[in-house]
């Protein structure tokens, strides 16, 4: 036996079914959200990002090569494992630093 599913959007916005025609994600402050639209409403909230988009620099997705992903205090990953290697210590390639090496890290003045 076959099923078939359909998805039905519904525009957020109207308080009746008014057919939604996409959903349309976007971040602020850090929080991604996503909304089901129709096609007035979409429009609408383009025309209102656009002076910003216009104004603001693409940045790259997480996980991105060219960027450096920061511990919670503020140290740069590869500089630490680098640092902890030349100073004798055992640390893996990948994963987590262990704080103490990370406390020593910048006792040293990284």
């Amino acid at each position: 036996m076959a099923q078939r599913v359909q998805v039905l959007l519904v525009c957020d916005l109207h308080d009746d079914d008014t057919e939604g025609t996409e959903t349309v994600n976007f971040s602020l402050d850090g929080t991604s959200y996503e909304i089901d639209v129709c096609r007035q409403h979409g429009g609408a909230l383009r025309d209102a990002f656009a002076p910003f988009v216009g104004a603001a620099r693409k940045t790259a997705r997480g996980g991105s090569a060219g960027r450096r992903r920061r511990v919670a205090t503020g140290v740069d990953p590869a500089a630490v494992r680098a640092w902890a290697k030349s100073q004798g210590l055992k640390v893996n390639e990948r994963g987590r630093i262990p704080a103490d090496i990370v406390e020593r890290y910048t006792a040293a003045g990284h």
